[in-house]
This record gives structure tokens, C-alpha cells and sequence, in this order.
């Protein structure tokens, strides 16, 4: 049996790791110590000195490890591999191990380019960053690799015969593979593309204005216009880039948020790169309720920036946290100049950490009654549902896993029918759950037809035990009318089944009109008494009353009928291109491929003269005239 007073009498005077075990041998704290002995010991001494989680901690423990290391940089390391690999529960815990994208201009190369990248390295490229907004970092590069015309493809070298790439041939790059582009010349506009990330963006814009202006003179108001937009949409990202907060700098704020219920704690975390706000990120941690915000951001510190490779030279606090001075020397060291952590009490750099907690806390409220408002909206919404389904029972939350189905058919007058079905847990979509289905018969160009197909096979391969399909609807949608609701009907009876099924109507516009719902009653007899047919009635329910469901079903619908689209779409290219092409003699995959990426499709194919088709790389003069001969005799169907 572990002897804890025993095992504290050997512990020893150095820096390490410990590691504290329940009964049950399970590892329930990591921590990390410039004094094993000092530091355990003091778990195990007076209990006045801690606070309630440490009380319970130590309540918890049976027996402890330790690992000793050569300094306390070591210590902060092993804590923090530790941590993610057993993820004791008495620990705070990053969840969102996430990085966010840098822009990267590969100085190294001959002819630089300008990238995305999530990897930080020593390797002489230009940083900039980081962007917690991922489409504006796309954005820019987009915008400079325009404005500059820019090598965009990775090779370095270009030996003789070297062709362009696509970029090349449409002239959105100046091809510095092929016509000698200067590197002189080059570099120019990498230097303006490195002062433009910095915030400056006035060369550009007045370079830009020039060229509009020169192009206007001339007459070519296509350029000019081209121009325009760019010079538009410059200042509007450089705009993006203006929030001057301090004259100069590199800084990461961090403001904790403690939540008293179940909800995970967050860090926000505030970029400032030259002086100006270039993003916000939240970080998700998990730990216990009564987490101080002080325990909280000490474990992201020692979480986030021990993986950082680009590492800001100030961490502005709310206040200081345990091993400050072990963690502040080990991330120097890793920068290469000093990095430090203030807790700012006058001047510029508190009014900072004000205006970052406010954010934070409006944020917070801000999202709270979003979501609480969203939430309201998607219960009413399947409330209403339910309603018009005859589905007994109300919702009190949106959470609640009602599965919800809905279908749809495309074709192109009845060839490559195709159909589609979309899946919701409540209002929330479950695209793990989604199905494609080739429609065999052939009833196939008959929408209702193919729709009780689709059906049949869908419920019977659930009813057959078949596990990528089950669990069973509670509700079918169908795209269509009277028709298809009584189409579908019949296949959910005739399977013996009880599933409710409305459908999804549109107006003369192809819009969200209502739902349709179909009621089954039996006719009166002879003598009046009943046991006559089967009447069959539908009644409407117009959606603009119930503004949510309105919302709902439209958004349904519009995901429907774009999954069933794309997948026909898919069926249709691959049957058009394989029946044209490959029927040619001389046109195997090779010259395929190279006949679409020259024309882009099978319409200007037909229409190239053999000249234009021998200017594709592969094909000869033969293998041109067989495939001009062969859409020569057989002219596209109307």
C-alpha cells in the first residue's frame, strides 16, 4: 500500500512533474514544480491555506508520481504533454487545440509567392498574422495576387520546354517560367505587397488610380472598370486593418471568462501585430465550476503558447499567475528576444485591457441572447411542425432528436433520375445521415414514380435491419404536392408503417408557399351506415402565418433540392463526358482530360476547328480530325 508520509520524506529538491492518482490508480492532476519537495508537501500539510477545489483534490488522492527534469522549462513542457495525453479531470483543458492561418510571402524562392499557413517556421519567409478571420486572409492574398500578377505554383526551377501553368495561359500571371520576367522587377512588387500587410496601402491604391485613368483615356473601360474594383476593394481591406491601438508593438491580450453552469470556460485572445488589432480568437477550456479565472488562464498559457512558433514579445493579463517567471523565460528563450507578462495598472496599456474586457463581456451577452432567441424561434418552429403532422406532444427544446426526412427528385426529362434525402435532428441538419439514390425503374422519368422508389428502398433497407439507416423517420417533407404526399403514403402503408408525411408547396415564384397534408376518412354506404370507399381529402396550411416554420421549411426545401441537384449534376457530367468522348478512336483518359482543361467542356470541344484541337498537349493531328470528325457527324440533340 502507498505510505504518502513516507513517499513526502523522499521527495527531492528539484524541478519535475507530479502526477496525482485516485483509489482507483486513475491519474486526476498534473502539476508542475520548481521544487518537488516543496511543492507536493504543501497539498498534504494544513488544509486552511486551500481553496474548495484543492480541498476536494487532495480528499482524492491515494498516491502520487513524480518526474524530476533538468530545469523548470522542462517541467513546463512535460506538464503540458502530460495534460493532453491523460487529461486528469481536476485539470483545466484546452479543448480548440486550433491554429489560425498566417500569410506567408516564401522569400526564399527565386520568385517569391504569397500563401496561407497554419505552420510557423525559421526558414527566411515573411510572416504576417495571425488571422482569426480565415476569409479575409484569403481575401488579401486573393487581392495581391491580382493586383501583382504573382507566381502562384510551388516549382522553383524551369527547365527548358517548360510550359505555363492555367494562371499563365489566362494571364492572371506574368509567367516568370517562360518570358524572363526580372527578379529586379518582381521583388518590386513583393515590397509592395510586404508594405501593403504592414497597413500601408497607398502605393498600391495610387498605382491602381493610374492605371484606371490610362485605361479610361484609351477607351478600355473593360480594364478600367477591372481596376476600379480593385482599387475598391484595397481600401476596403486595408479598412479592415485600421483599429490603431498602440503606436507600435506586438501583443496578445487574454481575458478569462468563468461560467457558473455546465458551459465550458473560454480565454479570449486579442492579436495586436504593428500597433493594430489584426483579430480575436475564443478558446474553449474544460474545467470545474468553481475554476478561478486566475487557474484558468495559467492553464492556457502554459496550453496555447508552448506550441506557438511565432510568439508576441508582450501577454497583457488581468492578473498574474502562478510560474509566471518559468513560463516568461522558456517562451523568451523559444522567441529569441524577451517576452514578457504585464499586468497593466495605469496609461495606455490598462485602458487597452478595459476596452478588451468590455468586448468581451458585450460579446457574451450579445451571443446569450442570440442564441436564446434562436433557440425560442426553432422550438416554435418545430411546434408548429409537429402540429400539422398530428405528432402528440410540444417541445421545449430544439435539442430534442426528432428525425426529420425530406426528399426530392432531379432528372432532366426523365434521364438520370436521381433522388435525394436530406436529414434533420430537429432544426439542425445531419448530413452524416444523407443518401443518394439512383432511381433503376423504369418509372424513372415519372416524378411520382420514382419518388415511391426512392421511398421503398429508403424504409426497407431500415426495415431489413440495415444499420446506415435507421433509425426511422418520425416525419417525411416531400418537394412537392397532393401528388407526391399520396405517393408516398401508399409506400409507408403498404409497409405497414405509421409515418407521418406533408408537403413541401411553392407559389407561381418557386418560393416557400405551404404545407400540404393528406386526410384518409371512410364513406358512407348504401344504407348510410359507413364501410363505403375510402375518401381521401388534403388540406393547405399557408406558412406565412407561422413566420418560423416558414423559415425552417424554406431552408429545408432550398437544401433538398441542392443536394438532389449537385448529385444529378454529377450522374449526368459523368455520362455526358464518357458517352462523347470515349466513343472517339484515339481519345483515351490522357487526351480526355487535356481536351477539358483546354475547352472546358464538351460545347466548345464541338465547336473547335482541328487547328484549335492540335494546340492541345497530346494530341495529334490524327486524333484531332477523328475528333473533329466525329462531332461533325453527330451534331448536338435539341
Amino acid at each position: 500500500m502507498f505510505d504518502i508520509e513516507e513517499n513526502l520524506d523522499n521527495l527531492p529538491d528539484k524541478p519535475g512533474v507530479y502526477l496525482h492518482k485516485d483509489k482507483f490508480g486513475e491519474i486526476i492532476y498534473v502539476g508542475k514544480a520548481t521544487s518537488l519537495r516543496k511543492r507536493v508537501r504543501q497539498y498534504f500539510r494544513s488544509p486552511r491555506g486551500h481553496d474548495a477545489k484543492t480541498r476536494v483534490l487532495v480528499s482524492n488522492i491515494s498516491e502520487f508520481e513524480y518526474i524530476v527534469t533538468d530545469s523548470e522549462s522542462e517541467a513546463l513542457i512535460l506538464e503540458n504533454t502530460l495534460i493532453k495525453k491523460y487529461r486528469p479531470k481536476f485539470n483545466v483543458m484546452l479543448l480548440d487545440d486550433k491554429t489560425y492561418p498566417y500569410i506567408k510571402i516564401t522569400m526564399g524562392e527565386p520568385f517569391p509567392r504569397i500563401i496561407k499557413t497554419r505552420i510557423l517556421a525559421n526558414d527566411g519567409s515573411k510572416y504576417f498574422g495571425p488571422y482569426a478571420d480565415v476569409k479575409a486572409a484569403n481575401n488579401i492574398i486573393k487581392l495581391l495576387n491580382d493586383i501583382h500578377r504573382l507566381k502562384r505554383c510551388a516549382q522553383t526551377s524551369f527547365p527548358d520546354g517548360h510550359r505555363p501553368c492555367l494562371y499563365g495561359m489566362i494571364g492572371d500571371c506574368e509567367k516568370p517560367c517562360v518570358d524572363g520576367v526580372s527578379a529586379e522587377d518582381y521583388m518590386k512588387k513583393i515590397d509592395g505587397s510586404v508594405n501593403f500587410l504592414k497597413g500601408h496601402s497607398k502605393d498600391i491604391v495610387n498605382g491602381l488610380t493610374l492605371e484606371m485613368n490610362n485605361a479610361s483615356v484609351a477607351l478600355d473601360f473593360e480594364k478600367a472598370a477591372k481596376l476600379r474594383d480593385l482599387i475598391y476593394y484595397a481600401k476596403a481591406v486595408t479598412e479592415r486593418q485600421k483599429v490603431d491601438l498602440l503606436s507600435s508593438g506586438s501583443m496578445d491580450i487574454l481575458i478569462a471568462s468563468v461560467s457558473g453552469s455546465d458551459e465550458a470556460a473560454q480565454v479570449s485572445v486579442f492579436f495586436v501585430r504593428e500597433g493594430r488589432l489584426v483579430g480575436r480568437e475564443v478558446h474553449h477550456l474544460e474545467s470545474a465550476a468553481d475554476a478561478s479565472k486566475k487557474e484558468i488562464t495559467e492553464a492556457f498559457v502554459n496550453q496555447y503558447y508552448i506550441n506557438q512558433t511565432m510568439l508576441p514579445k508582450e501577454i497583457l493579463l488581468e492578473e498574474h499567475i502562478h510560474g509566471e517567471e518559468v513560463t516568461a523565460a522558456y517562451l523568451s528563450e523559444a522567441r529569441g528576444s524577451n517576452v514578457s507578462f504585464i499586468v497593466p495598472e495605469r496609461g495606455k496599456k490598462r485602458d487597452l485591457l478595459k476596452l478588451a474586457q468590455k468586448d468581451v463581456k458585450e460579446t457574451k451577452k450579445l451571443m446569450a441572447d442570440i442564441y436564446h432567441s434562436k433557440e425560442e424561434k426553432q422550438v416554435d418552429a418545430l411546434n408548429a411542425l409537429l402540429a400539422m403532422a398530428d405528432i402528440k406532444g410540444s417541445l421545449s427544446s430544439s435539442n430534442r432528436a426528432i428525425r426529420i426526412e425530406a426528399y426530392d427528385i432531379s432528372n432532366t426529362r426523365g434521364v438520370d433520375s436521381v433522388g435525394a434525402m436530406v436529414v434533420y435532428n430537429g432544426t439542425v441538419m445531419s448530413k452524416k445521415d444523407y443518401r443518394k439514390f439512383r432511381v433503376r425503374s423504369e418509372e424513372g422519368s415519372d416524378d411520382y414514380g420514382a419518388t415511391q422508389e426512392v421511398i421503398y428502398r429508403r424504409l426497407k433497407r431500415a426495415l431489413s435491419g440495415d444499420a446506415g439507416f435507421l433509425p426511422l423517420p418520425e416525419l417525411i417533407l416531400a418537394d412537392g404536392g397532393k401528388g407526391h404526399v399520396h405517393a408516398i403514403s401508399q409506400v409507408v402503408s403498404a409497409l405497414g408503417l405509421s409515418i407521418p408525411v406533408l408537403g413541401m408547396v411553392k407559389d407561381d415564384a418557386h418560393r416557400t408557399r405551404g404545407l400540404i397534408k393528406m386526410q384518409q376518412s371512410d364513406a358512407d354506404g348504401p344504407d348510410g351506415t359507413g364501410g363505403g370507399d375510402v375518401e381521401i381529402s388534403y388540406s393547405e396550411t399557408d406558412l406565412k402565418e407561422f413566420p418560423n416554420l416558414y423559415h425552417f421549411i424554406g431552408n429545408v426545401q432550398e437544401e433538398v433540392h441542392r443536394f438532389a441537384i449537385e448529385y444529378h449534376r454529377g450522374v449526368r457530367g459523368k455520362r455526358v463526358v464518357t458517352s462523347e468522348l470515349d466513343a472517339i478512336e484515339g481519345v483515351g483518359e490522357k487526351r480526355r482530360s487535356a481536351l477539358l482543361l483546354k475547352f472546358g467542356g464538351i460545347d466548345a470541344i464541338r465547336a473547335a476547328s482541328v487547328e484549335e484541337l492540335m494546340t492541345v498537349p497530346g494530341m495529334t493531328k490524327r486524333s484531332a480530325e477523328s475528333v473533329h470528325a466525329y462531332f461533325s457527324k453527330n451534331p448536338p440533340t435539341l
